[in-house]
């Protein structure tokens, strides 16, 4: 798993896709500043693992648009596909 610095500072843009699975934007800024990890998972986005508020792993994924970084999946908790590599 890869440290990720190029998130850390910048204020993504969390689209509404990313509230599918009722992660709050607090964790998902959280997770985004916290992040342990990040792979890339193919058509141009980036999965973040990043601890939430409580300290739990989440998946947040990002992609390069409009600009700048979009949240567009957060999901609680990551899933172990992604805490495996």
């Amino acid at each position: 798993m890869n440290k990720i610095t190029w998130l850390h500072g910048d204020v993504p843009l969390i689209l509404g896709s990313a509230h599918r699975h009722r992660v709050p934007e607090e964790d998902v800024r959280h997770a985004l500043d916290h992040s342990v990890a990040s792979l890339d998972v193919g058509e141009g986005m980036t999965m973040v693992i990043g601890a939430d508020r409580t300290g739990a792993l989440i998946e947040v994924g990002v992609v390069a648009m409009y600009g700048g970084w979009c949240v567009v999946h957060a999901m609680r908790p990551a899933r172990p596909k992604f805490l495996r590599r």
